[in-house]
């Protein structure tokens, strides 16, 4: 202890006394640092047992994934080289391993996982973590990040489309947002996002035509969407989060990525095109099972959500006119048949559709006004009437033919003579105090409440009028032929052995029908059922609804198509007659534009209409340029 005493109070005076006079001289402590760091980490022999020191330690920890027994001495040795100021020789070097060994793994992992890319994101996932923490234990601050771009470049270089392609479908499908807030944290960290935006859409996609494509699932296709909607939100807005300061205080806030918002309703658009027309119409119908059933036990709020998270489907359908004639359809037959939940529901939906969709829905403010003065017509009617007069259990509706969505029908049907009398009773009427309308009377949508009297006991029976008009026989005879049945009421036969079904063949039977079996025959016969029996003493009777509904999506398809030919045609004129003269390509532009607020027509179709135009002189050829249009005024 003496010498050294003596040592450092002679070296403090040299300091102090003899260096200090000479510009040209370093100090005894720099001069000892800066001799040392020459000597021994100069040394070459040194250097390289330092090295592989350092490499034999941090590959045996990532090799055997445990702590090496010389760990402790890591955090001293890094005191030490930063002391000399050889600290990022050290970090250069740890890096280059680093890089050497994830290069390798990497490499060798994602060839023999090659099937299996989501076992590959795992063990990387857990590599990350493990060099993160390694970091945080032994490494400066300044060197966490260095270090873990390091990884980063080597273990996802060149792999991120292939992870996102086979990994992103996977955790779609078992519902696990948390791994998919994981990928979208990491690959974030590499700009790989936009690899996952890519395989998110695919995924999004395959799943909406899939759905879109299952004709036998047809009546289920909205709500499987809906299911898949609401999965897709739930991760972006879960998964897909970017971090945003707030401009009026220092929290952190989260936002969902817009890119995969757009992502996801480009699939929904591009995918209900795999069967053009078939999206459109069953959200509609989807929307009438949803009015017919009402709310339920469920609050406005969460009602008027359901009715929105279908119209938010609807926004991705390009075949508005399909959506609007199939809800127009059904708007009226509930209306009609009084089988809407709520009026109030019926008109708000209304009012949404036409402010905020496509404002052609104002058709339905004629048809509530129809109603309207309809019921207002018949309690009139009924107030000039006799007490015991049996037109007080007439009910008609008059209606507008432009404001509903209804053909003029092409076969009548013969009601019995005291429902006859009963509806000319109310023509004339009727005709008195509107001397310039027309009355057509449609019996389709016409309904009648009938009592049975049957062994067990008298039922009231709620059926359609075609049902009443075939019932009403059984009074007059107990059995009928189907002939003679077909013959006396003029029903439509396709429309009688629907009649005929519902009454014999359903669940309940009030005719028996000889021979028994599903199908009508002209040779079968009717007989009433005198046994009939239901534990309730209302009944209603419905009618065989899937063919007709089959038939009439068919028959209204074909409206549809006819009308957008008509569409076209006057879009086409209308562009020309004020354009005069355009290109092909040209016209076709300004023709999708017209329309597409209504459908997007195919390229075909607006051809076929351009030819139809120029065969009818509406349009010509240019002589001197063919692919040139001028218009014949």
């Amino acid at each position: 202890m003496l010498f050294q005493s003596l040592l450092v109070s002679l070296l403090t005076y040299l300091d102090q006394v003899y260096v200090i006079g000479n510009s040209k001289l370093v100090n005894i402590r720099t001069l000892a640092y800066s001799l040392f760091s020459e000597r021994i980490f100069g040394n070459p022999q040194v250097q390289l047992r330092l090295r592989t020191g350092v490499s034999e330690w941090v590959n045996y920890e990532r090799k055997f994934r445990m702590a090496h027994s010389r760990r402790p001495e890591i955090p001293k040795l890094i005191v030490h080289l930063t002391v000399h100021n050889q600290y990022h020789a050290f970090e250069a070097f740890y890096i280059k391993i680093t890089r050497e060994f994830y290069t390798a793994e990497a490499t060798e992992l994602s060839q023999s996982m090659t099937s299996n890319a989501r076992r590959f994101f795992g063990h990387i996932i857990v590599r990350i973590e493990e060099e993160e923490q390694r970091s945080k234990d032994l490494l400066p601050v300044g060197s966490w990040n260095i270090v873990r771009q390091a990884v980063d470049e080597c273990i996802w270089g060149g792999r991120l489309e292939w992870l996102a392609n086979n990994i992103v479908g996977l955790y779609v499908e078992n519902k696990d947002l948390v791994s998919l807030g994981t990928m979208y944290r990491l690959f974030k960290r590499v700009d790989g996002v936009k690899f996952l935006i890519k395989a998110f859409r695919a995924d999004a996609l395959k799943r909406v035509q899939g759905i879109v494509k299952d004709e036998k699932d047809d009546d289920k296709m909205v709500e499987r969407l809906l299911e898949f909607k609401r999965l897709a939100d739930d991760i972006i807005t879960t998964a897909f989060l970017d971090e945003k300061a707030s401009l009026s205080s220092s929290a952190i806030t989260t936002q969902p990525n817009n890119e995969f918002i757009y992502a996801l309703g480009d699939a929904f658009t591009t995918g209900f095109k795999a069967r053009r027309n078939k999206p459109a119409e069953m959200i509609a119908k989807y929307l009438d099972r949803i009015m017919r059933k009402g709310q339920g036990a469920s609050t406005d709020m969460e009602f008027e959500a359901i009715l929105d998270s279908a119209l938010a489907l609807y926004r991705y359908t390009e075949d508005k006119d399909v959506f609007r004639t199939f809800y127009h359809r059904s708007l009226a037959k509930r209306l009609l048949l009084q089988r809407s939940a709520s009026d109030d529901f019926e008109v708000a939906m209304l009012k949404k559709l036409k402010e905020q969709y496509d404002p052609e829905f104002g058709m339905g403010e004629d048809m509530f006004k129809d109603l309207a003065l309809s019921r207002e017509s018949v309690k009139e009617y009924h107030s000039k009437l006799n007490v015991s007069n049996p037109g007080h259990k007439l009910s008609v509706m008059v209606l507008q033919r432009s404001a509903w969505p209804f053909t003029v029908q092409k076969t009548s049907v013969d009601l019995p003579l005291n429902m006859q009398d009963d509806l000319m009773a109310y023509a004339n009427y009727y005709k008195e105090r509107h001397s310039g309308h027309t009355l057509d009377w449609d019996h389709a949508l016409g309904t009648a409440t009938l009592v049975g009297r049957f062994k067990p006991g008298n039922k009231e029976l709620s059926v359609s009028l075609y049902q009443a008009v075939v019932l009403l026989l059984f009074n007059i005879e107990t059995e009928w032929r189907y002939i003679d049945i077909l013959e006396q009421t003029r029903i439509d036969p396709e429309e009688l052995n629907r009649v005929l079904q519902s009454l014999a063949c359903a669940k309940k039977k009030v005719l028996k029908k000889i021979p028994p079996g599903r199908d009508i025959d002209e040779n079968d016969v009717f007989k009433f059922n005198i046994d009939f029996d239901d534990p309730r003493a209302k009944v209603h009777i419905n009618s065989i609804q899937a063919k007709v509904s089959l038939e009439e999506s068919r028959r209204t398809n074909e409206s549809i198509e006819g009308d957008r030919k008509y569409y076209l045609d006057a879009a086409i004129v209308r562009i020309m007659k004020a354009r005069k003269e355009l290109t092909y390509e040209q016209l076709k532009t300004a023709t999708i534009d017209a329309v597409k607020n209504h459908f997007v027509p195919t390229i075909d179709a607006i051809k076929k209409r351009i030819d139809a135009l120029v065969e009818g002189d509406y349009l010509e050829r240019s002589p001197d340029d063919k692919t040139k249009f001028l218009y014949v005024a």
